[in-house]
């Protein structure tokens, strides 16, 4: 779809058109269909391990915070198994002072464990951290089913996810990153050997074999540090091709504006409601990784641009922070930062904490920000109330009804930054061209028509004030036209 110049207000059977309706069902015929069998396999066959999620238990260590803090955070984890496909059986807490370094959740509890997966009849663990490679061998061991660490769902929730080039380039960047220390095989791969030094060298050795050659689990590194090297060189490209895009829009005076907030809080519903952008919406975490751009234009004529971001959460795996650093780059060089909270999550402290945690990490925590708490129309009214003392400066919409869009637009517009330069020129009428822009990238305060053209009184940047400074008008010209 094109950018939208200018906003056009929707009814609701036209935002049911432009909320990606025909990707959401593409998406959903894509799920994964359930009964297909789970089972160890040898990971050095395959450049990444390809999860199949199924019928799952969770298991959570409580460390810190109070016991709703931990029960929170196994419901976020439970959403994030059910959005890589997976049925939720049961969900355990342990409580320790920190998680233990062999299993995670002690030797005693992991015989607990096994009986609750037996009984349950499930086919894979999910631990609500991320796991050494020691926890992730010793648990599968003990269990007898597949463990599989909150980096390793959300990352496959990615992998599902991803369309553009460069978002399936920074999944599988980060999937790479994070599977290389914990490759490993079992049994007789471990001494499979692929090549050898000197006469006769074969796999696995033979006579006249002068070296060890190289076991297939030292060759799978090999090619998975090759892969990586490769595609941070193509990532690096795609950000050039970023910054050059950000730079024109920051030679043009085109003020920026960055939707972050925590996953699922209504980011891309938001954008639609504000230009029509036709984004994908589904109610599921991580829906849309790919950033999407999109013109709006003030009320007073200015253009600026709004873009939608990947949604963070709690505990945000690194390597999925550092592989799309080139697209959070879009929030750290936007000149406003609209963060969206979800008013009917359980503990919006809690998202605003980790999303305000993940902008420092990309250096955007210096920005301005407009904190937007959406879905309004499904919050309770005590919670809204709450909210409303904790953030008096807070925007409170609902990008589903269109309650509160309005407001939220002006409070956008008036955070915007205004051109620097006041000029008052007179322009000829066959420069209309020019008007254009000076209506389209400054700030118009007053006109005039006069016999020799248009007089403008106007706000702008220093470029299109140096390309207006030859038709600057004199003082009196100014004074007499503005009468």
């Amino acid at each position: 779809m094109r950018d939208q110049e200018t906003y056009v207000p929707l009814d609701d059977d036209e935002l049911d058109a432009t909320t990606g309706e025909f990707e959401l069902s593409e998406r959903q015929a894509l799920r994964r269909v359930p009964g297909l069998s789970t089972e160890l396999t040898d990971v050095t066959e395959v450049e990444y391990r390809q999860l199949r999620l199924e019928r799952v238990v969770l298991v959570g260590v409580w460390t810190e915070g109070t016991q709703i803090d931990a029960e929170n955070s196994l419901t976020e984890l439970a959403a994030l198994a059910e959005t890589a496909g997976s049925q939720v059986l049961e969900g355990l807490i342990q409580r320790r002072n920190r998680p233990d370094p062999a299993t995670y959740i002690g030797r005693g509890k992991v015989d607990d464990l096994g009986s609750v997966v037996l009984a349950s009849g499930a086919d894979t663990v999910i631990c609500d951290g991320e796991l050494s490679p020691s926890q992730l061998r010793n648990l599968e061991q003990r269990t007898k089913v597949k463990v599989v660490d909150r980096t390793a769902l959300i990352l496959d929730i990615f992998a599902q996810h991803a369309k553009s080039k460069e978002g399936k380039a920074q999944v599988e960047l980060a999937q790479l990153e994070y599977l290389l220390p914990r490759l490993r095989g079992w049994g007789e791969t471990l001494s499979r050997q692929t090549g050898g030094s000197g006469r006769g060298g074969g796999a696995g050795g033979g006579v006249g074999l002068r070296g060890p050659g190289e076991t297939k689990l030292e060759t799978d590194r090999r090619r998975i540090r090759h892969r990586i090297a490769r595609l941070r060189r193509e990532i690096k490209g795609m950000r050039t091709v970023r910054q050059t895009k950000r730079a024109r829009r920051a030679r043009n005076s085109v003020p920026a504006v960055a939707i972050a907030g925590y996953t699922n809080a209504g980011k891309s519903s938001l954008l639609n409601r504000l230009t029509g952008a036709g984004v994908l919406v589904e109610n599921a975490l991580f829906a849309t990784l790919d950033p999407t751009t999109r013109r709006a234009t003030t009320t007073d004529g200015r253009l600026y641009t709004l873009s939608d971001t990947v949604g963070f959460v709690r505990h945000l795996p690194h390597q999925i922070v550092e592989a799309f650093r080139s697209t959070l780059e879009e929030v750290a060089d936007a000149d406003l930062v609209v963060h969206v909270v979800d008013g009917t999550h359980p503990d919006p402290e809690e998202q605003v904490r980790a999303v305000r945690e993940v902008l420092a990490e990309v250096g955007a925590d210096r920005l301005p920000e407009l904190l937007v708490v959406n879905k309004t129309d499904a919050a309770d009214e005590e919670t809204l109330l709450r909210l409303k003392r904790l953030w008096p400066e807070a925007t409170f919409v609902s990008a589903h009804s269109g309650r509160g869009i309005d407001g939220l637009r002006e409070a956008i517009e008036a955070r915007l930054p205004r051109p620097a330069v006041e000029v008052r020129a007179v322009l000829p009428y066959d420069r209309g061209d020019l008007v254009a822009r000076v209506h389209r990238q400054g700030e118009v305060l007053s006109t005039a028509h006069l016999p020799e053209g248009t007089l403008l009184h106007v706000r702008v940047g220093e470029g299109l004030a140096a390309e207006l400074a030859p038709f600057r008008a004199e003082e009196g010209q100014a004074v007499a036209g503005a009468r």
